[in-house]
């Protein structure tokens, strides 16, 4: 059974930066691509950022490409989402799904930028 549990959210300021974790389990992790998506409210989730399984090849929407980084450690089962130079817009629920997978989501971390 896929568990995701994601953590690492929080209040900051306009131009702060903040470091999501996500951890994996009931998957064989290092054979996964993963992503993050998030949910702002009244709107749809989103996609953010995905990573391959072994970390090289990324990708990112275009609203956060340049601001955002992912990364993973496979040792871990742990994805990791950078966000630097945060925007008000950037407030929302912050999730990690396994790629191709649509159906296991974790419970979600707050983000909330806000002077």
């Amino acid at each position: 059974q896929v568990h995701l549990e994601e953590s690492g959210g929080g209040l900051v300021q306009p131009g702060g930066s903040l470091r999501l974790s996500c951890v994996g389990s009931g998957f064989t992790f290092s054979e996964k691509g993963m992503k993050w998506y998030r949910q702002a409210p009244g709107q749809e989730r989103e996609f953010v950022a995905t990573i391959s399984a072994h970390g090289d090849f990324v990708n990112f929407s275009g609203s956060v490409r340049g601001r955002f980084s992912i990364s993973r450690d496979n040792s871990q089962n742990t994805v990791y989402l950078q966000m630097t130079n945060l925007k008000p817009e950037d407030t929302a629920v912050y999730y990690c799904g396994v790629r191709g997978d649509d159906d296991n989501w974790g419970q979600g971390t707050q983000v909330t930028v806000s002077s």
